[in-house]
């Protein structure tokens, strides 16, 4: 290395950048260093000499990581802290203000790379605001939106810029989270944000129109005005408004929206679902409407779609909603309405303790009377229940129900609390006038979940002790401390991992996640005790006083389940899989244990690229034997290559960013939910563990999710692909071998693998039925020779076939209430197709066509094709 030879007045700065220069393109970094270190020593002044070799750095407008500009920084960084007597208060200040100022330049020029740095090194935070803010909005018009936003976080001038100018274009850039920082900590700022976001919500509100006329130069993708849809900008504008504690009252739109969308899943979970009791639903109603009139009118509008108009006709008199309203047949049912009609409300009966027998031999029923249930809302019942629980060596089934609020509230506080023991329930009325934040109350919840010696069983309990802290704030302040809890949720992702072996403590076998509508803790009992929880009430008015005796016997139930399946797998455990101690299988140690097995299959597998399964393995709901080694969570060798998989045993959630995946791996059988646009990420997790899929997604999400499954059990994809070559790297990966068979045995739609098949005159009968087809319509002319039997499509035997007498002759719906969507099909194709098969979950009419062979000329590289598909 050539020795560096100052002159009388120093080492000139070009001679160090030119020798830096050299040893930079030659890679020898070690050099480099030791010359940058040497050569600042033998500067004259050098603050002034950094910023000469800065400016003329090659490669600085890019800031990367590996140009000469970054490794000048570094080494002008660690030279400095070796030399802390060189600082800008050691020149004059004319001197010192004109090295700030072109240190600005740098910073304008540079966009972030150089940021933290030459903010620090030359104190740019005490120049003038309006000098600084007169630098970085030259950024603005070169459509450098985010290194606005950060070099404003950084010289804090957030006060200083214009909010919309800055934080508009980085939403429709999709980095909502870069303006979310740029406002932080300034109360002004994230109310203007929130206020933003809810003026989107309008229902009148056009991003095109707000684009031509305020930022006519923004280019938007397809994928930037989807984040820009009314669900979304909804779900963003309460979350911020969680974080940053803002009233209600500031987004109205947001908050009419969530409703809206609510009053439409309740009329589901009613009319369609009929999940939900019609007292239920009422009272779920009439807390989501309250007083805003639009919803009431459209409340009656849906009921008129949904049932029938003498429903419609008493709400709206209900509401006294004006006649001009109200659809001409509500007005006119009101008319003919009778007093007492008009009045009518839900009608009140007494219900017994002791459900009917039909409903004992569907679901479990716990072995208590209604004595040994004790309400305890006065401080004396307090005192009794305290009694006896906190015993040691106690047993307690712990369960908490609140007040179900659809989103329209970020804090959900506790309504009930269920402490179950083998012998009584106590229930905690926490709504009780004067109970709740009693000091003895706080005492006594603090007491009973510190107690060591105290087993306390919950189920997903996470969610519960997010709402303890929502109920007592104090419980934030000075944490809730937990001991001797046991999360049944923990055992039954164990369950989950192998064969379930329940023979002899039910009726049959259940798989999780297998042909089973039940989910979560109905799931486990289902498995367990052979029969599921009957959740009707699961949705209740929990705030609601007096409870009524079905939410009391549900509430007791939820809680003292958890007694029963404990003893049961204690009993047992290996029966199912567990370990002798349930109570070892903690979170905390069964996330350890996921990290080390990741680290062990990296090893074993090194030529897995992180592009293609980013630590996914091959798993997938347990099954036969031959599979057991591929679904179990096994990653397979190169001498032992996974066995081929059928589309039907793989079961996936595609996040609503690789929706064309989804549809594309439907097409070939494969089981998948697809997220819609306004899902959050999080639904994903809760349908992987629910149903055991495997999640797809791609991009930040992927890290979030990959830590609430299983292990393996999420994969990350290439946003940049195409749906057709990600649909392929799936089935490669999973080493799915789809036959011509599987091509259309799901709904595209919907998912289902149900279908009712149609002659062609069953067809032209239902579309006559509807007004589709006139009365007159005749057969074809010529004719056409009708088969003599309904031959099935070459999907038939991957699905499963309804009868046709299930559908109602009248709506022409199926049991579930989708009606065939009789509509889409065309009168013209009704003489050249004989046949027709309908989704019996969506209504959906497909037909044997071209787009077949499309889809087997796409994926013919992954297709398995006998000699008899060929021919």
């Amino acid at each position: 290395m050539n020795h560096l030879i100052p002159d009388s007045k120093g080492l000139d700065p070009a001679v160090l950048k030119e020798q830096l220069f050299k040893l930079w393109r030659s890679n020898d970094l070690q050099s480099l260093h030791l010359a940058a270190q040497e050569g600042f020593s033998e500067l004259n002044d050098p603050l002034e000499a950094f910023l000469t070799i800065l400016e003329c750095a090659p490669s600085k407008q890019k800031a990367r990581a590996h140009t000469l500009g970054v490794h000048i920084v570094k080494e002008f960084q660690s030279w400095l802290k070796e030399h802390p007597q060189v600082t800008l208060t050691s020149l004059p200040e004319q001197q010192a203000t004109a090295l700030k100022h072109r240190a600005l330049a740098l910073l304008t020029d540079n966009q972030t790379s150089f940021v933290e740095a030459l903010i620090n090194i030359y104190q740019l935070t005490t120049l003038d605001a309006a000098t600084l803010r007169l630098h970085v909005v030259k950024l603005l018009p070169l459509k450098c939106y985010k290194e606005t936003a950060v070099l404003g976080i950084k010289l804090n001038l957030q006060n200083e810029l214009n909010l919309e100018e800055v934080c508009v274009p980085l939403i429709f850039q999709d980095k909502l989270s870069l303006a979310e920082a740029f406002v932080t900590g300034h109360v002004h700022l994230e109310q203007q944000l929130v206020s933003l976001l809810d003026s989107w919500c309008h229902p009148n509100f056009s991003v095109q129109d707000m684009i031509s006329k305020k930022f006519p130069h923004l280019s938007l993708s397809k994928r930037c005005l989807a984040q820009t849809q009314p669900k979304m900008l909804t779900k963003h504008v309460f979350r911020l408004a969680e974080k940053f504690k803002i009233d209600q009252g500031q987004f109205p739109n947001a908050l009419h929206k969530r409703r809206q969308d609510t009053l439409r899943f309740l009329m589901f979970k009613r009319f369609v679902n009929k999940s939900m009791t019609d007292e239920n639903w009422s009272d779920h109603v009439q807390t989501v409407v309250a007083d805003d009139r639009e919803l009431q009118i459209q409340l009656v509008e849906m009921l008129l779609k949904y049932c029938d108009p003498e429903k419609a006709a008493r709400w709206s008199l209900r509401y006294n909603l004006p006649r001009h309203r109200l659809p001409f047949v509500v007005w006119n049912t009101q008319l003919s309405l009778s007093p007492e009609q008009q009045h009518a409300t839900n009608a009140t009966h007494s219900e017994e303790w002791t459900p009917s027998e039909a409903h004992c031999q569907k679901f479990y029923q716990p072995p208590l009377s209604k004595e040994k249930v004790q309400y305890v809302d006065t401080l004396e019942a307090l005192q009794s229940c305290r009694d006896a629980l906190l015993k040691k060596g106690s047993v307690v089934g712990v369960d908490m129900e609140w007040q179900p609020n659809f989103g329209c509230s970020s804090a959900q506080q506790v309504a009930l609390i269920q402490l179950a023991t083998f012998d009584t329930v106590f229930l905690l009325d926490l709504c009780a006038n004067g109970f709740c934040q009693h000091p003895e109350t706080t005492a006594f919840i603090r007491s009973f979940f510190s107690e060591q010696n105290l087993l306390k069983l919950g189920y997903g309990m996470t969610g519960d002790l997010k709402c303890l802290k929502s109920t007592w704030p104090q419980f934030v302040e000075e944490p809730l401390k937990t001991e001797g809890l046991l999360d049944l949720l923990n055992v039954h992702r164990k369950i989950q991992c192998g064969k379930v072996n329940s023979a002899q403590c039910g009726p049959k076998e259940v798989l999780v996640g297998e042909d089973s509508a039940e989910k979560g803790l109905s799931l486990l009992v289902q498995q367990v005790l052979g029969k599921a929880l009957d959740k009707t009430e699961q949705m209740s008015d929990w705030k609601k006083r007096p409870l009524r005796v079905s939410q009391i016997r549900y509430a007791v139930t939820d809680a003292y389940c958890l007694l029963d399946v404990y003893s049961v797998l204690s009993g047992n455990p290996a029966n199912f899989g567990l370990p002798s101690d349930l109570r070892s299988l903690t979170q905390t140690e069964k996330n350890g244990d996921a990290k080390q097995k990741d680290k062990k299959n990296k090893k074993i597998n090194p030529t897995s690229s992180k592009e293609e399964c980013q630590g996914a393995q091959w798993v997938s709901p347990p099954c036969s034997d031959t599979e057991k080694g591929l679904l179990c969570g096994k990653e397979p060798t190169e001498d032992s290559p996974p066995a081929p998989l059928a589309p039907q045993q793989l079961r996936v959630v595609c996040d609503n960013m690789l929706q064309g995946l989804g549809r594309y791996l439907r097409c070939l059988g494969v089981d998948v939910v697809i997220l819609e646009n306004d899902d959050d990420h999080r639904v994903a997790a809760k349908l992987a563990q629910a149903e055991y899929r495997v999640i797809l997604t791609c991009g930040q999400p992927y890290q979030t999710l990959r830590s609430q499954v299983g292990e393996g059990r999420c994969l990350s994809l290439d946003c940049s692909e195409k749906a057709r070559d990600q649909a392929m790297r799936v089935l490669r990966h999973f080493n799915v071998r789809p036959t011509p068979c599987d091509i259309f045995s799901r709904c595209q739609a919907c998912n289902s693998d149900q279908y009712v098949a149609l002659t062609r005159q069953d067809m032209i009968r239902m579309l006559k039925q509807k007004g589709f087809l006139q009365a007159t319509y005749s057969s074809p002319t010529p004719p056409v020779e009708e088969p003599l039997y309904l031959e099935l499509p070459r999907y038939g035997p991957q699905c499963k076939w309804a009868s046709l007498s299930d559908l109602n002759p009248v709506t022409l719906s199926f049991p579930g209430g989708a009606p065939i969507q009789l509509h889409t099909v065309p009168p013209t194709l009704v003489p050249r197709v004989p046949h027709y098969f309908v989704c019996t979950r969506c209504g959906k009419v497909f037909w044997e066509g071209s787009h077949f062979g499309r889809v087997l000329s796409m994926f013919k590289g992954v297709m398995h094709i006998t000699d008899e598909d060929v021919q």
